[in-house]
């Protein structure tokens, strides 16, 4: 098993779904949380565990903590969603006024970065292998965004996207390359630094990165930064159990790579994901997309279910096959964002399904606490 780590973007707000900036306040009062550029949204990170049940607890427990305190500041919640669903203008509401990074964010890309996600970062030492594992999950990481998909309105309307976040955020650079290896991505980095593309190492802003705590230099783990806000823990869990098994299929198949298994060159291959993560952001699980070994045409959901019989094995061999199970529910009952859709298409507005998805999150981190946090606790 490999070991696995979470950064979890969430808004705060009131319970009529209206986003209200607390960040500022979060961070000064409570350990673990960080700041966003906007002050309408706070991240917290979990430690990195091999194992499942202790990233669970270490997904709810903040989130209590952070609803308790919530409740001392007034009638304050959790909102999920990954975009500004309701917010009717675009003004950008800074957390530090004093920041230069934030400066610039928000002068370059305004609100279209002011989304909340869920970054899953999978441990990988060796540099080559790590660059190899990001090739491959370059390019099947809309099958990531399909299964999370969670941010279908904008200023209280359906956007056209099932992942309105994914559609409107600006990657940076707007050309990353597959990295042919370590060196590769060193050399491209420090270029596109000298260069200006990017402001600094955290610049990087593509749906899979590779990270550690020397970048480009050091690094230890694949970053997985294209998924939609997961609410439901076990739905993460799934989803990360899904990138785990995949990433453990890479490391034990070296011949598993784009740049020698593909048809495609490197170039055609940006191509292909480019447009395989616009269908997701549309469509989602229903999207057509293009396999990057042949050019066949696939849906997300057919692609994720023939990878799900190979990967099933090889979680039930480590021992956590009950936490990548829940995919096949995903897969069945649609993502957060097409049950919203759902909602949305037989009459409640987007304020009424937000209100609704609020009370199901809250529920579902009690039911979740009660029944294994405080078992593991005893």
């Amino acid at each position: 098993m490999l070991s696995k780590g979470f950064e979890i973007e969430m808004y705060t707000g009131t319970p009529k779904a209206d986003v209200v900036g607390l960040s500022d306040k979060i961070v000064s009062a409570l350990d673990g949380f960080v700041r966003e550029p906007d002050n309408r949204n706070v991240e917290y990170i979990t430690a990195p565990s091999i194992n499942y049940e202790q990233q669970l607890c270490a997904l709810l427990r903040p989130r209590m903590q952070l609803r308790k305190y919530l409740q001392s500041l007034g009638n304050y919640t959790l909102i999920p969603g990954s975009t500004l669903s309701l917010v009717e203008d675009d003004r950008f509401f800074r957390s530090d006024p004093t920041n230069p990074y934030h400066s610039h964010i928000e002068n370059a890309y305004g609100t279209k970065v002011v989304t909340a996600s869920v970054h899953i970062n999978i441990g990988i030492d060796n540099p080559e292998t790590l660059m190899r594992a990001c090739r491959v999950i370059r390019l099947e990481a809309p099958l990531f965004l399909a299964l999370s998909a969670s941010s279908p309105f904008i200023k209280g309307k359906a956007s056209g996207f099932h992942s309105t976040r994914w559609g409107l955020f600006p990657q940076t650079p707007e050309r990353v390359p597959l990295f042919e290896s370590h060196a590769h991505h060193i050399n491209w980095v420090e270029n596109q630094l000298a260069d200006g593309n990017m402001y600094n190492v955290r610049h990087l802003w593509t749906s899979v990165r590779p990270n550690g705590d020397r970048r480009p230099y050091d690094l230890n783990r694949l970053e997985l930064r294209i998924c939609d806000l997961v609410t439901d823990p076990i739905a993460l869990l799934a989803i990360a159990a899904f990138l785990e098994t995949r990433l453990i299929q890479i490391i034990d198949n070296p011949n598993l790579d784009p740049l020698t298994q593909s048809k495609f060159s490197p170039e055609d291959l940006l191509t292909i994901t480019t447009n395989n993560e616009i269908a997701a952001a549309t469509s989602s699980l229903d999207a057509q997309l293009q396999h990057w070994e042949d050019g066949r045409s696939i849906t997300a959901r057919d692609w994720i279910t023939y990878l799900y019989e190979d990967l099933r094995i090889i979680a039930k061999r480590n021992g956590f096959s009950c936490f990548l199970s829940p995919l096949l529910k995903i897969l069945q009952s649609g993502n957060e964002a097409q049950q919203w859709l759902q909602l949305h298409g037989v009459g409640f507005s987007a304020r009424d399904v937000l209100i609704q998805a609020i009370d199901t999150m809250k529920e579902r981190e009690l039911e979740l606490e009660d029944k294994v946090c405080s078992s593991l606790a005893a």
